[in-house]
């Protein structure tokens, strides 16, 4: 049984030795797309097996290059090495900006997780590559929920309300708004017309598990307010 291990994680390239570490790149490709898809993010299985694959598949062929060279002086981690710099297109495509806030940065380093997982099993480093996976998989699961109990997520957003007539109540807004659980950074502006709507524009934090909806109905019980919209 160790000769076998050892033949399957060695620097043998034989074919049996290959489909094991494709076939391993597959399932570690499908392990962190289904963490992606329960999540409802945009990068799934099928891009993470491709990149996970891939990237198997060309350390493999870096290796076999560089036997072919023999004396020669091949690199067997140039070709590899590659990959490594061009997975950062893919990376680059999966981080969005909404506004103020900046999205898919974890799947932009998931994506590099899955190159690097394929690098190492397509090197024969089963055994770092599925303590990596493991230690990447809890990070994504269970640190989450640790985190957002500690630190909060909180998204930065603008609070606009309009107001049909009378004075605007600011320190009754703040009032509601902290009781909430939404931090109120300040005052963006204020504008009105010559109907005597006036909005008032806040910068504001909000938590990642706060009820707007309430705070909204809050607010409304004043009746000078008409209108309650938050954006990015």
């Amino acid at each position: 049984m160790n000769d076998v291990w050892t033949e399957l994680t060695g620097s043998g390239l034989e074919w049996y030795v290959c489909l094991f570490r494709v076939v391993l790149s597959f399932f570690a490709g499908c392990i962190l797309g289904l963490e992606r898809k329960f999540r409802m993010q945009f990068v799934g299985m099928r891009t993470l097996i491709l990149i996970c694959v891939s990237s198997s598949v060309l350390m493999m062929l870096s290796v076999y290059m560089s036997r072919l060279a023999g004396s020669a002086g091949g690199d067997p981690a140039r070709l590899a090495s590659q990959v490594v710099s061009g997975i950062g297109f893919l990376g680059g495509g999966a981080i969005l900006r909404q506004g103020f806030n900046v999205k898919g940065l974890t799947s932009a380093a998931i994506i590099w997780t899955a190159a690097a997982l394929g690098l190492a099993l397509g090197a024969g480093f089963v055994l770092p590559a599925g303590i990596a996976l493991t230690v990447c998989v809890i990070s994504l699961v269970f640190i989450e929920k640790v985190e957002d109990k500690l630190f909060p997520t909180e998204q930065l957003k603008n609070l606009r309300i309009s107001y049909a007539n009378g004075t605007p109540d600011e320190a009754r807004v703040r009032k509601i708004a902290t009781e909430s659980g939404i931090v109120v950074s300040g005052l963006k502006g204020a504008s009105s017309n010559r109907a005597g709507r006036i909005d008032l524009v806040f910068s504001v934090r909000v938590p990642k598990y706060v009820d707007f909806c309430t705070m909204a109905k809050r607010l409304k019980e004043d009746p000078a307010v008409t209108e309650i919209f938050l954006n990015d």
